[in-house]
């Protein structure tokens, strides 16, 4: 698919938006719309800006995390046609004309209409690459994450009109050809997930029941686990640590108050670190006296830290620490007997054992109070193989897991080619570098003709 550019352009008189199709007009934006804030509505649906998707009910996705207030009076009404923006995430594209009626955030900024241009055309407009650099050069904060979009600044914003007939039509195309693209990455995101349940099957058949399918098997004694070969143990936790200290909950949060943000040369290790495997980001520190008195959770090479909260039950072997430190509160961890366990075994039961997040998961429904402890940890139930068995077991299991890992990280380039075409279509349709005023839609869509133009 190709489209030529316009006739006849003119200059836009706007740095960052360069030429325009002539018979294009810009306004600024506080002549199409004006902030409001009314609240007192909290039975009304919740709604949440994302940068992938716009503004959409909350209820319809499971990966908003963000718990809403109790008192929901405070949240500002969004009607179909009004332009919502999360204030912290302009600069990631989370904007949005919403087509819902609904509440969101205080914190969010709310526009009402006050034009007669196409809703559809303005929502892929304000959502473009053009745009969403725009956002960042008019927000302001400290640090990045805490950035705000400031609204007098983006009230002066240009904003580009074709003609409204142009309008619609651009907003058609648009709709029609990124629903084709949405659906190459639905589909290519199912291939992923399918590639990591089949990996995830691999492991944990090969850490239950071993490579050698003839050897003898003994029942576990544990419902949910069934047999496993004769010759290997089933142990708890604790019966495979170094000694009292072996499984270390972290510090009490009232001990970790007021903690330094420049490099003391002692640093506090959590969550962020066991999740992406990086032991040099973060950016808590304390004193070296306050080092020396929580020196019972200090980390060393070879330990394995746990999640508590959050990301519960991720898993890492420190094999690189670059500087001294301790554990914070949601850390656990554990010290390993290394003859009786791999270290590196043990680290991939926890993070990838299919076993392994059964009984947390049983855990989790039963529990009383959030998160895992000491306790928990202790009576986590492990197959153990011998020691060379274990050494064989790593070396399959990593070779097994490299061919599934090939094909997860060939559909995530695919996915991320795809979206990069989705950004440069719009941007070029909304800024009018190609004319689609002659599209019509196909009679029938043919993806996997799309599918090769993306690659």
């Amino acid at each position: 698919m190709s489209f030529s550019a316009y006739p006849e352009y003119k200059d836009s008189g706007v740095d960052w938006l360069g030429a325009i199709p002539k018979g294009w007009s810009i306004k600024p934006l506080w002549a199409l719309f004006r902030r409001h804030k009314l609240t007192g509505f909290p039975n009304e649906q919740l709604l949440s800006v994302y940068r992938d998707y716009g503004v959409i009910p909350k209820a319809s996705r499971d990966d908003n995390f963000n718990k809403p207030s109790d008192d929901l009076g405070a949240y500002q009404l969004v009607q179909a046609g009004d332009l919502a923006i999360n204030k912290m995430k302009a600069w990631q594209g989370s904007v949005g004309i919403s087509i819902y009626k609904g509440i969101v955030s205080p914190a969010y900024h709310v526009y009402a209409p006050n034009h007669s241009e196409a809703p559809q055309y303005l929502h892929h407009l304000f959502r473009c690459n053009e745009y969403i650099a725009g956002y960042l050069a008019n927000s302001k904060g400290i640090r990045v994450n805490q950035w705000d979009l400031e609204p007098q600044q983006h009230s002066r914003m240009s904003v580009l009109l074709p003609p409204f007939q142009e309008q619609t039509q651009i907003a058609s195309f648009l709709d029609h050809e990124t629903a084709r693209i949405d659906a190459l990455i639905e589909e290519q995101q199912r291939l992923i997930e399918l590639l990591k349940e089949k990996r995830q099957a691999v492991i944990s058949h090969a850490v239950t029941k071993g490579l050698e399918p003839t050897v003898p098997m003994k029942d576990s004694g544990v419902e949910w686990l069934g047999e496993v070969p004769a010759h290997w143990a089933i142990k708890r936790l604790k019966q495979l640590v170094l000694d009292a200290a072996g499984i270390q909950m972290g510090p009490f949060g009232g001990m970790l108050v007021d903690l330094d943000d420049s490099d003391t040369g002692y640093k506090v290790y959590g969550q962020e670190n066991t999740i992406s495997g990086d032991f040099s980001s973060g950016n808590r520190w304390v004193p070296e006296s306050r080092y020396v008195a929580l020196s019972n959770y200090h980390l060393e090479v070879g330990d394995i830290v746990l999640t508590r909260k959050g990301s519960l039950g991720n898993c890492r072997r420190i094999s690189l620490l670059p500087q001294a430190g301790i554990i914070d509160s949601d850390t656990i961890r554990v010290r390993v007997q290394s003859q009786i366990i791999n270290p590196d075994y043990l680290e991939l039961l926890l993070h990838e054992a299919g076993y392994i997040s059964t009984q947390l998961s049983l855990v989790k429904r039963g529990a009383i109070l959030s998160g895992l402890n000491s306790e928990i940890i202790a009576n986590l139930v492990i197959v153990v193989p011998p020691p060379e068995g274990q050494e064989e077991l790593l070396l399959e299991i990593k070779a097994a897991s490299s061919r599934f890992d090939q094909g997860i990280s060939d559909c995530e380039y695919a996915v991320g080619l795809l979206r990069e075409r989705r950004s440069a279509l719009i941007s070029a349709a909304v800024t009018g570098k190609i004319d689609v005023r002659g599209w019509q839609p196909p009679a029938s869509a043919t993806s996997p003709e799309l599918a090769q133009e993306a690659v």
